[in-house]
């Protein structure tokens, strides 16, 4: 296809466990009123996109968060194990705070130096870019849209991002921030070039 094409990222809402400050990544968690709320006032922004397909995480936020959005859209939506959040092996499930004690240096790493955080049983920040990538290129390659929509989760996105923006993974992390149902363009124009357009829908902090 040719022509400029858009895709427009989209992170879940607010959970239980982004409230509680509690590691998320591949464990489930559901949406609060809150972020019940952020989906329905993000499905009023998505109305003027003419959005033509939806990818979703697997995870039951995402799914969630996608239902709300994209309720008078009449779409189908395509859920995808490769667009889930990153696995964070013994660190799900439990809160930061106890985390920041037992694991000091990782967790450290993992907030102010991601290019080398690594925790047994976790992945590592470039992998999940990778994972990401791979689903990315691939919902590219298969589809004809202009207008594609993804549903993820704030680390993946953000991975996406730096990829886009040829930033290393030791600056994942910098503003602006990937607040509960944000939204990210990426837009692909004809001769290859790609512009970021970012859209915070929602005032609160980043919790991955």
């Amino acid at each position: 296809m040719t022509g400029l094409r858009r895709i427009h990222l989209i992170r879940h809402g607010e959970t239980n466990w982004n409230r509680e400050r509690r590691a998320q990544g591949q464990q489930e968690s559901v949406l609060t009123e809150t972020g019940r709320a952020q989906a329905q006032a993000l499905a009023a922004t998505l109305k003027d996109l003419d959005i033509h397909e939806v990818y979703c995480s697997s995870s039951v936020r995402t799914r969630e968060t996608a239902a709300i959005a994209f309720a008078e859209h009449e779409l189908p939506i395509t859920y995808c194990d490769l667009l889930r959040e990153i696995h964070m092996g013994p660190w799900e499930g439990r809160l930061y705070d106890e985390l920041r004690y037992d694991y000091p240096e990782q967790y450290d790493a993992f907030w102010n130096k991601p290019d080398i955080f690594a925790v047994a049983g976790a992945e590592t920040i470039a992998q999940v870019q990778h994972r990401a990538m791979t689903r990315v290129k691939r919902i590219l390659d298969e589809s004809t849209s202009g207008n594609i929509a993804i549903v993820s989760h704030g680390l993946l996105i953000k991975t996406i991002l730096s990829f886009v923006e040829q930033r290393p993974l030791a600056r994942v992390w910098e503003p602006p921030a990937m607040h509960n149902c944000a939204l990210s363009t990426i837009e692909i124009h004809e001769d290859g070039n790609q512009r970021i357009t970012l859209y915070a829908n929602q005032p609160y902090p980043i919790v991955a």
